[in-house]
């Protein structure tokens, strides 16, 4: 990006992505930017650092969640399908509706918390057709979608790619990258997930690979933004890294450190 001419007032703008129910320090990431960014997983199902935070230990028990992140660390994926079937076998009510409710319960109080304006869009463990009954006037929410702010163009694009962990909101491969190529050119490009790179991919808490997107990758060679914006590893190998003309960072540590990044020209 070029610098604006001397005298000229500057643009700053906080990022956030992966929340995890963080609301208080939600209400004050906006403070001192013209505008906050939000690139997803608002929700909190469960907390692999406090495995009595979140969703499936209210509804299960910590012990229940001391077992289901153990397996999912082991990569023993289909142990903890079987395990989390068992559990909702336990549980009166359709599965979607007990769920629903609680993130509508998460969402009333986080969406209270983003500041005007926000620009919001989803994570893999968001629920997307849940956004309309909480995005209030102030909250855009886009998805392969362009906006502008303060003179630059940034690109948004929501969701996950489908995984091993089977999370809310995650789409095929070729739906991803269409919506990657609507968004075409911008200065900064914001999406939930990395481009596929594996520093950029590898947890070295959770000790697994997520996945990153290669029609992302494709797309920042491509298209060269000054920025590509992510979250999704919540622990990264290597937080930021340059791709050709571009500076890719991740700012999905929000949850644990209540920081925006800081993005100012």
């Amino acid at each position: 990006m070029n610098r604006p001419p001397s005298g000229t007032r500057r643009t700053r703008v906080h990022v956030v992505s992966d929340v995890h129910g963080n609301v208080r320090d939600l209400a004050r990431a906006g403070e001192g930017a013209d505008a906050l960014i939000c690139l997803g997983d608002l929700v909190l199902f469960l907390d692999y650092a406090d495995h009595s935070r979140g969703i499936l230990p209210d509804l299960f028990g910590t012990e229940n969640a001391d077992r289901l992140v153990a397996l999912r660390t082991e990569r023993r994926f289909e142990e903890a399908r079987v395990l989390g079937a068992r559990l909702w076998a336990g549980i009166d009510g359709d599965r979607t509706e007990v769920i629903e409710q609680a993130v509508r319960r998460q969402y009333a109080e986080l969406f209270a918390a983003f500041p005007t304006p926000t620009y919001a869009t989803y994570g893999n463990v968001d629920v997307p057709h849940l956004w309309p009954e909480f995005a209030r006037e102030g909250t855009v929410v886009l998805d392969g979608q362009r906006t502008e702010i303060g003179g630059r163009v940034f690109g948004f694009v929501g969701g996950g790619l489908r995984s091993p962990m089977r999370s809310g909101y995650e789409i095929g491969d070729e739906e991803y990258a269409a919506k990657i190529e609507a968004v075409g050119e911008a200065d900064v490009l914001c999406t939930h997930i990395p481009p596929d790179v594996p520093e950029l991919l590898y947890d070295t808490v959770a000790r697994r690979f997520e996945r990153g997107s290669r029609a992302l990758l494709d797309a920042i060679r491509r298209t060269r933004p000054r920025y590509a914006l992510f979250g999704h590893v919540h622990q990264p190998l290597v937080r930021r890294m340059r791709i050709g003309a571009t500076e890719c960072v991740n700012v999905g540590h929000f949850a644990r450190t209540g920081t925006p990044w800081v993005l100012e020209w």
